[in-house]
């Protein structure tokens, strides 16, 4: 099993200070020897410094080196030719290989946002998703009719990144799952899942994926994750954030503990059938999310 980061993208302090705070976590993970590292995508937040994807990863790519790395995008929010510029500039500046992890996202408020319907999202996210890939791969495109949600005509962009970008897509409903295994190059459960809810939803894609003659490629989880010197340490910090209700998620969702407590809950996904897990760090407080982090670097070796 390898472990990679998913960097937070939200901070309730000073907006140059959150920015720095995702550029040493990035740091932090690098110096940890995580396998990969991630951002995440949400528009129209309105409360809260919410960092966008392309710019603070083009940044914190400056801290990484050519073990994967990648961010996720909620592909019926964006237009095609524009994600696919972006992710061509992000492989260009990325030493390795660029994932992209993508969903067809929700909450209607930032469709709202952004101008754009929340019906009918999944038959455009697959429509976007091939256009997308064959602009990557350096093919001109066009959507006369608009059926992605945008209407282009002959699209090509440039720069083509140098290796092929993986596709990781998000998802939790059995059709959704289906998708996944139909179309991605990887899969990636979602962090509020709790682990009965994880193997269930592991044991879809398996299926789905022997069904349409595919093999499974990555297999990845999200969990929201703080690593402690000792157990009381890590209950001090993972405790008060838990019990208070973070994002919503059941306490049973997240994982928090000493090293050996975090591994032994990561082997137990593996056992699952999982290959990655995506850490983001439960801390508020950067000291605190940095010792994690390093902490979380040990992890990573007693499970690899």
């Amino acid at each position: 099993m390898q472990v990679g980061v998913s960097v937070r993208s939200s901070y309730d302090v000073d907006a140059r200070t959150g920015a720095r705070w995702m550029v040493e976590r990035a740091q932090a993970a690098a110096d940890a020897g995580l396998a990969s590292m991630f951002v995440g995508d949400h528009h129209a937040t309105g409360g809260g410094n919410y960092y966008q994807n392309v710019p603070i990863l083009g940044r914190m790519l400056a801290q990484w080196d050519q073990r994967p790395a990648g961010a996720l995008f909620l592909l019926p929010l964006w237009h095609p030719v524009l994600v696919a510029e972006q992710i061509g500039t992000l492989a260009a500046l990325a030493d390795g290989p660029f994932v992209m992890q993508t969903a067809i996202g929700g909450g209607q408020s930032q469709f709202d946002g952004l101008g754009v319907p929340l019906r009918g999202r999944a038959e455009r996210f697959e429509l976007a998703l091939d256009a997308v890939r064959r602009l990557l791969a350096g093919e001109t495109v066009s959507d006369p009719d608009g059926r992605c949600g945008y209407v282009f005509h002959d699209a090509r962009i440039v720069p083509i990144p140098s290796e092929p970008v993986d596709v990781w897509i998000g998802a939790s409903a059995p059709p959704a799952i289906d998708r996944a295994a139909r179309l991605g190059d990887g899969w990636l459960c979602n962090a509020d899942a709790v682990p009965s809810e994880a193997a269930e939803q592991a044991a879809i894609h398996a299926e789905r994926t022997a069904a349409h003659g595919r093999a499974r490629g990555v297999v990845a989880i999200r969990r929201d994750v703080h690593v402690g010197g000792d157990e009381r340490s890590a209950a001090r910090v993972a405790e008060p954030i838990v019990t208070g209700g973070y994002r919503g998620f059941r306490p049973e969702s997240f994982t928090w503990g000493t090293v050996e407590q975090v591994a032994d809950a990561f082997h137990a996904f593996a056992d699952m059938g999982f290959t990655t897990v995506i850490a983001r760090q439960l801390a508020a407080d950067q000291a605190e999310a940095l010792a994690s982090i390093e902490l979380l670097g040990e992890v990573a070796r007693r499970v690899a």
